[in-house]
């Protein structure tokens, strides 16, 4: 029964939403198809976080209505399938898929294990550089972090005896937790880290009318990442200690899984050498003129010349066409709202409102405010759908430098996946594990995100300022 009314109410209430903002007066200096587009785009966003169907169901359903109302044209409707930044994580979720086919995931983490891991603490920054050097390929974090990596986790607990119902601090409770912190890290620091991350960038497009290539995020991210990923699991290994502190076994564990793999085999090369070419293409774009997508395109054209991916596996990648479903529909929609003025509609009206009110002060309200409504959200990319574009133009309003407003928003999209068990689609995975309480997820995330706080926006304002981002 709780069940069934849960179903109901969410179905209900984007109806209600996008119904109720249609049926009521149109502001003044917006046209009629503006604001009846901003009803499907919020009853489209509450669908999103509600989620009666699938998101792409949903978003599916929502250009029919535009379609039926008679609010956009086909074309117009259609427009966000053919924006770069989506074809750009469609081939990023290719290149995932040739991580794991190959195993060339497995091999790094368990290479890097065997060469590191002789204590719980260098254990833990290794699986976290496994997870740093794969990510600009994974966009999906869940792929990264659970697909990946949380076997090897899982396995290595298991090794020390430590399971959940015996021993759980023994060292599985603590590699939990340093993992899915550290891939909270890891997520922020590359454009295609995390599917959510193009699609902040793309909002921010719209919205404002800048670009901001893979280079730069990446160059942005790389200080106050580094320094992250240096700090967090240092930190939860003092406040939350393993028992067992030297870890000799995992060394031969992965002896073992590296022997039992065998060589690197022909796939796993064409794979890396293919990664480590786009890597560098898109570190030099502002060089060579080479569009990020195409660039990721190539890869994954490569990878289909040399077989190391069927046409098959395009197909049956489920995650990349679900993405740009959903993904196509919301730029859209959000392309065609700028266009129709709403967009300077609010950011006038805000501009008036905060009339006297400092632009740092806003800006730091507004960042704390968006990082932990957080706990209301049970996904990254629904939060970003939701309020990214309105918190950047708000701020931006204020007075706040663009690319500044930009880049505090996007890596906060990210950060904020510390605080709760259900906050991204990594964290049921590493909950689900059973080594870590519910209260103690909360309080160490909590904390984390703290540190995150004042290392991203703290020492790496300073480091954007040097970099003349702002």
């Amino acid at each position: 029964m709780k069940h069934m009314r849960k179903t109901i109410a969410s179905w209900v209430v984007p109806i209600i939403v996008g119904v109720g903002i249609a049926m009521s007066p149109v502001p003044e200096g917006l046209s009629n198809q503006a604001w009846y587009l901003l009803a499907v785009f919020l009853g489209t966003i509450i669908g999103f976080i509600l989620q009666p169907l699938p998101i792409g169901a949903i978003a599916f359903i929502s250009i029919t209505i535009t379609q039926l109302a008679n609010i956009l044209k086909p074309s117009q409707a259609l427009a966000g399938f053919g924006n770069s930044s989506i074809w750009l994580i469609v081939a990023a979720f290719l290149f995932a898929k040739s991580f794991i086919k190959t195993g060339l995931g497995r091999r790094i983490a368990f290479w890097l294990i065997k060469k590191m891991g002789t204590s719980t603490l260098k254990l833990a920054y290794t699986i976290i550089l496994s997870d740093l050097i794969i990510s600009p390929a994974t966009p999906s974090n869940a792929a990264r972090a659970g697909g990946i990596l949380f076997p090897i986790v899982r396995g290595l607990a298991s090794a020390f005896d430590s399971e959940p119902n015996k021993n759980p601090r023994r060292v599985g409770a603590f590699l939990m937790q340093a993992e899915y912190q550290g891939n909270t890290i890891t997520s922020a620091m590359f454009m295609t880290s995390m599917a959510g991350n193009p699609l902040a960038i793309l909002l921010a497009s719209q919205a404002l009318g800048i670009n901001m290539s893979w280079g730069t995020w990446a160059l942005a991210a790389i200080v106050p990442g580094l320094i992250a990923l240096a700090v967090v699991p240092y930190y939860l290994y003092k406040v939350y200690p393993p028992e067992l502190k030297k870890t000799p076994e995992a060394q031969a564990l992965a002896h073992r899984e590296l022997a039992d793999m065998g060589p690197m085999s022909h796939s796993e090369k064409m794979v890396a050498i293919i990664f480590i070419g786009a890597l560098l293409l898109w570190s030099t774009s502002n060089i060579t003129g080479i569009h990020a997508t195409v660039v990721a395109l190539l890869g994954v054209s490569s990878m289909l010349v040399s077989r190391i991916l069927e046409w098959q596996d395009v197909l049956d990648e489920k995650g990349a066409w679900d993405t740009l479903i959903w993904m196509g529909t919301l730029v859209g929609l959000a392309g065609q709202l700028a266009k129709t003025g709403i967009i300077d509609w609010m950011s006038v009206h805000i501009s008036s409102a905060l009339v006297g009110v400092s632009w740092l002060a806003t800006l730091t309200i507004l960042l704390l405010i968006y990082f932990y409504i957080h706990y209301g959200f049970a996904s990254l990319t629904a939060h970003i759908t939701a309020l990214y574009s309105a918190f950047v133009t708000i701020a931006v309003a204020a007075g706040a430098p663009v690319y500044l407003a930009v880049l505090v928003f996007a890596f906060a999209s990210n950060l904020c996946m510390s605080l709760t068990h259900y906050a991204a689609a990594p964290a049921p995975i590493y909950f689900g594990a059973g080594y870590v309480s519910q209260q103690t997820w909360w309080k160490l995330g909590f904390q984390v995100s703290v540190i995150n706080i004042i290392i991203w926006f703290g020492i790496g304002s300073t480091w954007w300022y040097i970099l003349g981002l702002w």
